[in-house]
């Protein structure tokens, strides 16, 4: 099954959309820079708005454990999405000191950034495969450019992994045939204005990325 991932929500209204797109996570975003920052208090209400079954994920970039703390305790939390440069063992640590399923995003750019996804494979619950931000670009993610998915096409790794980075309602079919991906992630692919989310845009992504996956073979039954 298809597990859609819309990330930096910064409305009621872009939480009910999310869920009645049939979306399984829903992204929070405290990066200050990010056209899609939240405070802890405006995402506690929108954490209390989501529907239960809709996973619940802060992304925080390089986060010391003062804002991981203040993250936890005013919201209601179901996933940690570390997208900076934490190392494996620092992952390890915030897994450990929260007892939250964690995800470490990490950026592909060539053949020579996959190393460590098997490094931090070892230590996080999930992976997020992302392109890796353009140089000099001042966000980490959700700059809306791709990679070349043939980088990744076929691997398997020790954890559930997902796939990010420049997907639109036009293209995620198509990633997700080249990679295999079973889970993808989207921000501004379905915005109308950086930080604006579309419902339609939302709808749309969600659609075409769970009609592009595998359908499962019949099971095979006996002649009687």
């Amino acid at each position: 099954m298809m597990r859609v991932k819309i990330c930096g929500l910064k409305t009621v209204a872009d939480v009910e959309a999310v869920a009645s797109s049939g979306a399984a996570y829903a992204g929070f975003n405290f990066f200050p820079k990010s056209p899609r920052y939240v405070t802890p208090s405006q995402a506690r209400v929108l954490a209390l708005a989501a529907p239960i079954g809709l996973a619940k994920v802060a992304l925080v970039v390089d986060a010391g454990d003062d804002l991981l703390d203040a993250l936890v305790e005013t919201v209601p939390l179901d996933m940690l999405q570390l997208h900076g440069h934490e190392t494996p063992d620092r992952v390890a640590e915030v897994r450990a000191r929260y007892g939250l399923p964690v995800m470490k995003v990490l950026g592909v750019g060539g053949e020579e950034d996959l190393a460590q996804i098997l490094d931090h494979s070892v230590v996080a619950d999930q992976i997020l495969i992302d392109a890796k931000a353009p140089k000099g670009a001042v966000l980490p993610g959700g700059n809306g450019v791709p990679f070349d998915w043939r980088l990744i096409a076929g691997r398997r790794w020790l954890r559930p992994w997902m796939l990010a980075g420049g997907l639109t309602p036009g293209n995620v079919a198509e990633a997700i045939r080249l990679t295999g991906a079973s889970q993808v992630d989207v921000a501004s692919g379905v915005e109308s204005a950086p930080g604006v989310k579309d419902p339609a845009r939302i709808a749309a992504f969600v659609t075409a990325a769970q009609s592009a996956a595998p359908r499962p073979k019949p099971a095979f039954v006996m002649p009687g």
